[in-house]
């Protein structure tokens, strides 16, 4: 569900002062637990002080505009509101609408017809994993699953579907020594779009 918009800045803020964020949040409404319904969500960003906010379907995807430069600094201050307010903390992964938007553009597999999206996860990861992190991931015999790794994204191709991967996304994470969470590539585009429509609102 996309929920409408609130008013404009803050006071003493203009719009260009101000980036548009994706906030994606880990294990939200998954098996029954970390319930928390996306109407509360977008208020509790909003009692923050970020603008705009936006949800888009239940898995915890929040789009908004902050003025905040410390990305880190935000996404703990927004990962201890959520305790706060609903007794959990998520990890919470951050993209900025120009960072998701070279998401997009880097996709390994951008030029293979054979793609099906729904099949496409993306991993946004928490921080850079290191050299030998990103070697002992990728020794990770996968097939029939295809994995990359770019930068801050892990993208893998579930040829058969997510349903019964040979080897768990979240394993492969592990082997990265970061957390991160995962959305397909439909979900990706999505809020990408969502995010473009904000920040040419301005």
């Amino acid at each position: 569900m996309l929920l409408s918009r609130t008013a404009g800045p803050a006071k003493g803020y203009t719009e260009t002062d101000m980036t548009v964020i994706i906030s994606m949040l880990r294990g939200v409404n998954v098996g029954g637990h970390n319930m928390v319904k996306m109407d509360a969500l977008r208020a509790l960003y909003l009692s923050m002080k970020l603008r705009d906010a936006q949800t888009y379907v239940q898995s915890g995807n929040v789009i908004f505009r902050t003025e905040e430069r410390d990305l880190e600094r935000l996404g703990k201050r927004i990962q201890s509101g959520i305790e706060r307010r609903f007794g959990f903390g998520p990890d919470v992964v951050l993209r900025t609408n120009s960072e998701l938007r070279d998401v997009v553009a880097r996709n390994p597999f951008a030029k293979r017809r054979d793609i099906d999206p729904k099949k496409l996860l993306v991993t946004f990861l928490a921080s850079h994993p290191g050299a030998e992190a990103r070697k002992k991931a990728l020794a990770i015999e996968t097939a029939p699953e295809e994995l990359r790794i770019d930068g801050r994204e892990l993208f893998i191709y579930y040829t058969n579907g997510m349903a019964r991967p040979k080897v768990p996304w979240m394993t492969i994470v592990k082997a990265l020594e970061t957390t991160g969470t995962g959305r397909n590539w439909n979900s990706v585009t999505k809020l990408l779009e969502i995010a473009e429509k904000l920040e040419a609102s301005k």
